[in-house]
């Protein structure tokens, strides 16, 4: 097929002038086909979003049901019936008093929805001065203004600078490469929570807003909180007023074997962020979950979140919204993932072996894998390393072998794997025959 007009995101076009870029035409189950027919395991769930698989019969039923008694009418002081009813639906399953649902388009749009709420509540409630953002080092939260400002990744972020100014980093909570508390995890965590508080009285408690997690960091591959690190985050908001906002884009929906990650982790945010698995990727559609008493003051004296989207809450997105997750339930897949995920985490832990594995990390249906030059020193790539090794090699190696992941460097270098939540041992086997054959030959490149 001919490329000549269309424009690929997030790819460096000189490469793919001169390669054949994949054309994926079908998806049944967990695969994929190419326009060549050839099949391919999809290990990403396209990406982080199709919880229940392709080729789902009824989510595009679903869709053309809505279409034909009502394909469009913007939230715009009106409403239509498929919104009411997933709104209603998602704060009966959202934890604490996450009562209030704000529908967007995408997870980028959440998270830029959820910071300009935050600033505009505080401004309602008498406390204009508390504006800032902090989010943790290397976590992606989306490209627009400003939740590019919020994400942690200088890398992606230069070209489009000055950005929204206000935002401000602290550590992850990636252990294997912890630079306090190395061999105690829950210190560790202790001491990744308080660089939180240590930030916001640097910048006094009166200027901060919010701070930005993931139950489960995606970018670095798969940093999960250590015990006790939430409840510690949960203390520090609530003692500087501050509102602690949960992006579960990806965590979201079963990812990790819950309709929300906080929910896997028992911590209670003011808000969630969601997007992708809300409808398995079948129909653009995200959603903000909002504590009730954010709404308070925006329900006196004339007031108006001043925000909104074409499409934000669009019916035919909400029907199929409302379908998927009918699906999940039936189906079982949270508990599915619950039941299945010690099975997943064994078998990509046989990959320990390779010279060339340094960490295997994650939970739920949703893993990284840390490629190191020296497992006793963790020492990991070097940047031409990386570019031959990885994306010259491992990127290519797991397509050629019939599986779809990520294999990113945007921190340290890493394989990505979210499949569907569908999966079982079967495509579990499949996935680490393939990631084995080729880090077997990456490693041979070091």
């Amino acid at each position: 097929m001919n490329l000549d007009h269309l424009w690929l995101h997030f790819t460096r076009h000189s490469a793919a002038d001169d390669a054949q870029v994949p054309v994926i035409v079908r998806g049944e189950g967990a695969y994929v086909w190419d326009a060549n027919g050839r099949r391919y395991l999809d290990g990403l769930a396209g990406l982080f979003a199709g919880q229940v698989g392709h080729g789902r019969e009824e989510l595009a039923e679903a869709a053309a049901r809505q279409s034909r008694e009502l394909a469009y009418f913007p939230l715009w002081s009106h409403a239509h019936p498929r919104a009411i009813e997933l709104a209603d639906r998602l704060a009966a399953e959202a934890p604490g008093e996450l009562n209030r649902v704000f529908f967007t388009v995408s997870g980028g749009e959440s998270v830029e929805t959820a910071w300009k709420l935050a600033k505009q509540y505080f401004k309602r409630i008498g406390k204009p001065g508390k504006h800032k953002v902090i989010s943790r080092a290397l976590a992606y939260h989306g490209t627009s203004q400003g939740a590019l400002s919020i994400t942690g990744l200088a890398g992606i972020k230069a070209d489009f600078e000055p950005l929204v100014p206000s935002t401000i980093r602290v550590p992850n909570t990636n252990f294997y490469r912890a630079p306090e508390h190395a061999d105690d995890y829950e210190a560790f965590g202790r001491w990744a929570a308080g660089r939180i508080e240590e930030a916001i009285e640097f910048e006094g408690a009166d200027t901060v807003a919010a701070v930005f997690l993931e139950p489960m960091q995606n970018t670095g591959g798969c940093f999960p909180p250590p015990p006790g690190y939430f409840e510690r985050v949960r203390e520090i908001c609530d003692r500087h007023d501050v509102l602690l906002v949960s992006d579960e884009v990806i965590c979201a929906f079963g990812r990790l074997g819950h309709a929300f990650g906080a929910q896997r982790y028992g911590y209670r945010p003011d808000m969630i962020t969601t997007a992708k698995g809300l409808t398995s990727g079948y129909a653009p559609l995200g959603a903000v979950l909002i504590d009730e008493r954010l709404m308070e003051p925006f329900r006196r004296d004339g007031a108006m979140f001043s925000h909104g989207s074409t499409y934000g809450g669009h019916p035919v997105s909400c029907a199929v919204a409302l379908a998927n997750l009918d699906l999940i339930e039936r189906e079982g897949l949270y508990e599915h993932v619950l039941a299945n995920q010690e099975n997943l985490r064994s078998t990509l832990d046989k990959l320990r072996d390779l010279p060339i594995v340094g960490d295997v990390r994650g939970g739920g249906f949703f893993y990284g894998i840390e490629l190191v030059k020296d497992k006793a020193t963790k020492e990991t790539f070097t940047a031409e390393e990386s570019e031959r090794v990885l994306k010259g090699h491992v990127s290519s190696a797991l397509f050629d072998g019939g599986l779809y992941c990520r294999a990113d460097d945007r921190a340290e270098p890493v394989v990505q794997l979210a499949p569907p939540l569908i999966c079982g041992q079967a495509e579990f086997d499949e996935m680490e025959q393939i990631l084995r054959g080729a880090l077997e030959g990456a490693a041979k490149l070091l």
